[in-house]
């Protein structure tokens, strides 16, 4: 299928409205950061276990978008390259669904988006937690290399890199005990770090908008660097093949919530067929 609407607005109310908001939030951040007080620490999503999370973050975190005092280029370029997403893609869904539909959807793929990325968060969690409990129970070196090897613990990662230069270090003394508490105290202050660490960005939903589009308009042709012509399904399937790759390799340094992007897209997905079941007359 492909698009071709009997009306078209370039900048429809919703995603203009949206584009505003997202940019007033993310000056306010960077100015009230100025004044000492980080917005970040209470409008980001923080895991369900951390005490900085709370209910309004399911949705507060889509419209921020880091604005870092240190580092507001950074944020910056989150932001401009979401609401470039959200006007190429999501002006053409919105003209398609219409005003209400649209804001609807784009707020069930990023709310749905946060609740998955929340669950991936809570198994690598107990993972780190079991790590805790097992070394504390034997703290030993074999007992660290034994959970490495059991567990996959991959170097790559985050809890992997800590591991494997601790256990690296204590290779060298096997029988010495001084690394113990090293380990414990270490393995600790990493599980409340990653606990406390919040999320932002409209990534979930612009991704379920994203997927959207190419479920709905395979055929169209997207132009890669404004060179490169690909249909829009394989530029989404691409997409989220992507997504899953980087979200189970999770390599140390990764800052990008990679499950949340597939969670708008399983949303997006569910959404468009319950849509497409209970309203064919209308919808299509």
């Amino acid at each position: 299928m492909e698009f071709r609407p009997s009306r078209f607005e370039v900048i429809p109310p919703v995603v203009k409205n949206l584009l505003i908001i997202n940019a007033l939030v993310f000056f306010a951040t960077i100015v009230i950061g100025k004044m000492g007080f980080d917005i970040t620490e209470y409008l980001a999503l923080h895991h369900w276990s951390s005490d900085k999370f709370k209910v309004w973050q399911i949705v507060t975190h889509l419209f921020m978008h880091g604005g870092n005092i240190n580092d507001p280029d950074g944020g910056f370029l989150h932001l401009f390259s979401n609401m470039f997403a959200l006007w190429m893609f999501g002006a053409i869904l919105e003209n398609y669904f219409g005003p209400k539909r649209f804001l609807t959807f784009y707020f069930l793929c990023g709310i749905g988006a946060a609740i998955l990325y929340l669950g991936v968060l809570t198994y690598d969690f107990s993972q780190i937690k079991s790590a805790i409990a097992d070394f504390n129970a034997n703290p030993t070196y074999k007992q660290l290399s034994r959970y490495i090897t059991q567990n996959h613990i991959s170097e790559n990662t985050s809890l992997g890199q800590i591991l494997y230069n601790i256990r690296d270090q204590w290779a060298e003394n096997p029988m010495s005990t001084e690394y113990a508490s090293t380990v414990s105290g270490t393995l600790q202050a990493f599980y409340t770090s990653q606990i406390d660490q919040g999320c932002v960005g409209a990534s979930g939903a612009v991704f379920g908008i994203l997927f959207a589009f190419g479920y709905l308009f395979p055929n169209t042709l997207l132009y890669m660097y404004f060179l490169f012509p690909i249909k829009a399904k394989y530029f989404v399937g691409f997409y989220a093949l992507f997504e899953l790759y980087a979200g189970i390799k999770n390599n140390a340094g990764d800052n990008v919530a990679h499950f949340a992007h597939i969670g708008g897209m399983i949303v997006a997905f569910i959404v468009i067929k319950i849509w497409n079941r209970t309203h064919r007359k209308n919808f299509f």
